[in-house]
């Protein structure tokens, strides 16, 4: 078999390795939408769950660094519970 033959096949065979995993990530999407809306139905609320999921994904530190952020951020629009009341 020729180079031309070779690289025809390995691509080949990396379009159907992509094809398969994609099909298998839509499998995971679907199986990951039915879980939220399991939660709904248990009365969770699916928003929140989501930022907990993501929140997770990140290191503690940099999570405090971002929440620290956000107060900061906030506060200098006068949006922190303490300047509401």
């Amino acid at each position: 078999m020729d180079s031309a033959g070779v690289a025809r096949d390995q691509l080949r065979t990396i379009v159907e390795r992509i094809e398969r995993l994609e099909e298998d990530k839509k499998a995971i999407m679907d199986d990951i939408k039915e879980v939220y809306a399991e939660a709904k139905g248990n009365g969770f609320d699916v928003k929140t769950l989501r930022k907990v999921v993501s929140l997770r994904k990140i290191e503690s530190t940099e999570r405090e660094e971002q929440e620290a952020m956000l107060d900061l951020y906030l506060g200098a629009l006068g949006m922190t519970p303490s300047d509401g009341e």
